[in-house]
């Protein structure tokens, strides 16, 4: 029975998975475990605490994975966005793990070395599990030994063929057991349906795809009439407008059922996640800067004459202005439609502002900014008002910059893309990666962006 092997193949992997990870997690908790009391102490601690503490972090991590549906065959086709799920729930585990030990007075029995070795390798040893099995999957599936669906396609010539072209089924592992072609004279529609439907019925699909334009309403509608008969899922075709939206998905609101395109670019939850991390940041940034920002308002002041701070409007979220704070970096204090960009060798920037903007120390003023709720840390990098009306009618969706909240860096920084914007094209870039940080932003992507700015040279590439 071909559907009952494949939903048993899925089956089998989603233990597999599951108890891989497992298995990980509680063979470093015992390794890491005997290895630091070894190296320090020259004996082993007993073997059933570390079973324990393996065991229990294990369930914590498998737990959310499992209600998430994490361990299904299809999410190991691709590597991509397992190393930020495995990282919440590691940490989530974790901490949890360590809360339920203070509370019952067994976490003192660990040493912190064996917390923090069991921390650092477990992570590595349980995302190198899932790389392994990503790899299997992935060469199973292209080589046809594993088949995460089998779908039945049925509907116009044209279409099928555009759908197989445009997604490529096989390589995902998916298995196309049969495509039927529907004549195009409408008077042969339902035979050909009733012989698509007993074919469908003997080759016991999981999946089937009605292909055709959502248009023709009275061709989908016996279709799906034909297909009910069918103990398989039935699936509408996707139109070329969800290739542009990828995330689209039904969305009711009472009576009103809608094909919901984009979702609001963050959440309630996602955006008070986010804040609570800008706010304990910036305030712990601005606490151990204190001397320098100390030192760099002296240095300003005994150069020229003029304030410290430079303030330039900017907008923020939803296009609203605000002031950005500066360190004044030239002997100037353009604003508005007569800003003119820094360049290099520009003659209005100062000894000590050439200085600020080779370092970039001229940034951290912002992180006032970011207290005050102008700005994040990571997000789209604000520009002057002028370039925005310049550029705003040049490159498509560049005000969508501004549904989500400025930040002092952003992925396009960290991909080399800052400094210099006088052209259409060195913006466009810019552009470009603003957008994909709106699209998939996750607190592990403003963690990594963070990480690239303190530690990559590219952050600080081709600043004026």
């Amino acid at each position: 029975m071909p559907r009952h092997n494949t939903a048993l193949v899925r089956g089998t992997f989603a233990v597999t998975a599951a108890l891989a990870d497992l298995g990980a997690i509680v063979a470093t908790s015992v390794a890491t475990g005997f290895a630091y009391h070894w190296a320090l102490y020259a004996d082993f601690a007993p073997l059933e605490s570390f079973l324990q503490v393996g065991f229990i972090i294990g369930l914590l991590v498998l737990v959310p994975n499992v209600s998430r549906n994490v361990y299904a065959l299809s999410k190991y086709l691709s590597f991509q966005g397992h190393i930020g799920r495995m990282f919440m729930h590691w940490n989530i585990a974790f901490l949890s793990a360590l809360a339920l030990g203070f509370m019952t007075k067994t976490s003192a029995i660990f040493s912190r070395g064996t917390v923090l070795a069991f921390y650092l390798c477990g992570f590595a040893v349980l995302t190198l599990t899932r790389l392994v099995l990503t790899r299997v999957v992935r060469a199973g599936s292209m080589s046809g030994a594993v088949s995460a669906r089998r779908i039945f396609l049925v509907g116009l010539e044209d279409d099928i063929q555009a759908f197989s072209a445009r997604y490529r089924p096989w390589e995902m592992g998916v298995q196309v057991v049969a495509s039927v072609v529907l004549r195009k004279e409408r008077e042969n529609l339902r035979d050909d349906l009733a012989l698509a439907a007993a074919s469908a019925r003997m080759l016991r699909p999981d999946d089937v795809f009605i292909l055709a334009p959502w248009s023709q309403q009275e061709v989908i509608d016996a279709a799906v009439e034909a297909f009910l008969r069918v103990p398989a899922a039935i699936h509408l075709g996707p139109e070329r407008v969800l290739d542009r939206f990828g995330d689209a998905q039904i969305s009711h609101m009472g009576p009103v059922s809608s094909l919901n395109l984009v979702r609001k670019p963050l959440t309630m939850l996602e955006i008070l996640q986010k804040r609570a991390v800008d706010m304990l940041l910036a305030g712990f940034a601005l606490v151990i800067l204190a001397p320098i920002f100390a030192l760099v308002a002296f240095a300003i002041k005994l150069e020229s004459q003029g304030p410290v701070f430079f303030k330039q409007r900017r907008y923020g979220f939803n296009q609203e202005p605000f002031r950005i704070f500066k360190f004044r970096s030239m002997n100037v204090m353009e604003d508005g439609s007569a800003f003119r960009q820094a360049s290099v060798g520009d003659v209005r920037i100062t000894r000590v502002g050439r200085l600020l903007r080779r370092t970039n120390l001229d940034e951290l003023p912002q992180l006032f900014n970011v207290l005050l709720g102008d700005m994040s840390l990571v997000g789209p990098r604000p520009h002057a008002l002028a370039h925005d009306q310049q550029f705003d009618a040049k490159i498509a969706l560049y005000a969508r910059r501004h549904n989500v909240m400025p930040g002092i860096t952003g992925w396009a920084q960290v991909n080399g893309f800052r400094g210099d914007t006088s052209t259409v094209d060195k913006m466009h870039n810019r552009v470009r990666c603003d957008l994909y940080y709106i699209d998939n932003w996750s607190m592990w992507l403003d963690v990594r962006i963070l990480f690239l700015t303190v530690f990559s040279k590219k952050a600080y590439r081709n600043a004026a």
